[in-house]
């Protein structure tokens, strides 16, 4: 009679499993989850509850490399902006003053007709009007001056640079918004990983939980059993020993929680009190803080196949790849330029007190620049720039091939981790009937206490099993759906 009430309380027991330990084994609800964590630490309700999408929203705003991948881009747009005004005249303003101790320019009879006799006679007539008249016998000027004038200069011609010029602006514009996209399907990748790797922990606790309210009920019975002479001490060791297991497992696995949380929360820039010991009303305890997903169920990878090729076609590292091509034949462009003729014409209106009385004065002007030495190095430019398009074209068509390779690896690897998942499923069901088995063999005495141990432990191992692949599937199907609808 006690044996057949101790296969009554282990099938009870059983049963607060969820159906999800039959073939199609699903987690549990998020608000178990909820109630367990929370009630581990020590608050009726939690402070704060994330799903996957808040934190990838909050990964986006606070992760380092998303902000400056978009510093990337405004950066990218001035430099555009920047090229467009190689278009517009260039407009300056030069100003020019000088005061000088002594005359720089003195000028007398000799220094216009020279040394002679008749310049003698002519120097002696001045210097004796000088003195009598009072004037100086000798021009001098340039001692001080003022000069300031308003130039402008458009450039006509300056080899096509201004156009390629601005061309490769543009090119490093959309360069730079094809990084930012890359950027924030990355960090969205990582923290999707951080996130589900959480949820998996946390599903592996409530299994602990499930087998420790399994093993603390058979343990109520083979006590009262070893009570009643119908079970040995060997066999409450055995169970107590599992019992010790299960506990030392849920303290790794609660450690294991929080170090997945502080990544994961470090990631999306969220605050959180490490310590329950220590009190603070604005920050939530690390344990307050609720993951709302769970790893749903999704159906057969091939629902959502694409052609590799297609997919490949459309990633942002394809068309970055073809702008470093093109960005090669741009800078080939420029360089040609540097050796071509550059003409500009422009005008200049100023005012100037240098020699005479200051007036205004103004100008108009054409310039006309030919390189003639510089057609021999600008050649071997353009042939170092000829080979470095000939490489980013090897380079286009080797990691055209690699992306294609990427994206069916992605897929391979959803089609190994659904039929993973499948035989998972199988084998909770498996395991699940094994302890029932087990249960009614030792309650008819066919079967020892330790042989239905190891079946509940397989059950558990196969259970945490089947939450690893689950998340694996959830995981390797965003990863090829995030390829897919580019």
């Amino acid at each position: 009679m006690m044996k057949r009430y101790i296969l009554i309380c282990a099938a009870a027991a059983l049963s607060v499993m969820p159906s999800a330990v039959a073939a199609d084994y699903s987690p549990a609800p998020a608000s178990q989850v909820e109630e367990d964590i929370a009630g581990k630490a020590g608050s009726k309700q939690p402070l704060m509850e994330l799903s996957l999408d808040r934190c990838l929203e909050m990964a986006l705003e606070n992760n380092m490399d998303v902000l400056n991948s978009r510093l990337d881009v405004y950066a990218a747009k001035a430099q555009k902006q920047e090229a467009v005004a190689g278009y517009f005249p260039d407009v300056s303003v030069n100003a020019f003053t000088f005061y000088a101790f002594d005359p720089m320019l003195e000028l007398g009879i000799k220094d216009i007709i020279g040394e002679s006799e008749f310049s003698n006679t002519l120097q002696g007539l001045i210097d004796y009007a000088a003195s009598t008249y009072g004037f100086d016998p000798v021009y001098s000027t340039l001692k001080k001056g003022i000069s300031a004038n308003v130039t402008v200069l458009q450039p006509v011609f300056a080899g096509g640079r201004i156009v390629n010029g601005n061309r490769l602006a543009a090119l490093g514009l959309e360069a730079a918004g094809l990084q930012k996209n890359i950027s924030e399907r990355n960090t969205a990748e990582d923290v999707e990983k951080a996130y589900w790797q959480v949820v998996s922990l946390e599903e592996k606790m409530k299994t602990l939980d499930r087998m420790q309210a399994l093993v603390d009920t058979l343990y109520k019975d083979v006590s009262s059993a070893c009570a009643a002479g119908l079970a040995t001490e060997t066999d409450m060791l055995q169970v107590r020993l599992r019992q010790n297991e299960l506990r030392s497992g849920k303290i790794s696995l609660k450690n294991g929680i929080r170090l997945a949380r502080m990544k994961l929360f470090n990631d999306t820039g969220v605050r959180y009190n490490p310590y329950s010991t220590i009190a603070n009303d604005s920050i939530p305890y690390i344990d307050d803080i609720i993951l709302t997903d769970r790893p749903d169920c999704f159906d057969a990878p091939l629902m959502y196949w694409q052609p590799e090729e297609e997919v490949a076609a459309r990633q942002d590292e394809a068309r970055l790849l073809d702008i470093s091509v093109r960005s090669k034949e741009l800078e080939k462009k420029m360089v040609m330029g540097e050796a071509l003729p550059q003409i500009g014409v422009g005008v200049s209106y100023g005012y100037s007190r240098l020699i005479s009385d200051g007036r205004m004065n103004g100008a108009v002007f054409a310039s006309l620049q030919i390189p003639l030495s510089d057609w021999g190095r600008t050649a071997r430019k353009m042939q170092r720039y000829e080979a470095q398009i000939q490489k980013a074209e090897n380079e286009k068509e080797y990691l055209n091939a690699q992306l294609v390779l990427q994206v069916r690896k992605l897929w391979i690897d959803l089609e190994s981790a659904w039929e993973q998942l499948l035989v998972a499923r199988e084998s909770v069901a498996v395991a699940q009937a094994g302890v029932e088995d087990l249960t009614a063999y030792y309650d008819a005495g066919m079967s020892p206490l330790s042989e239905l141990l190891d079946a509940q432990m397989q059950l558990q191992e196969a259970m945490n099993a089947c939450v690893d692949h689950s998340i694996s599937y959830r995981t390797a199907l965003q990863a090829y759906l995030d390829r897919i609808e580019k």
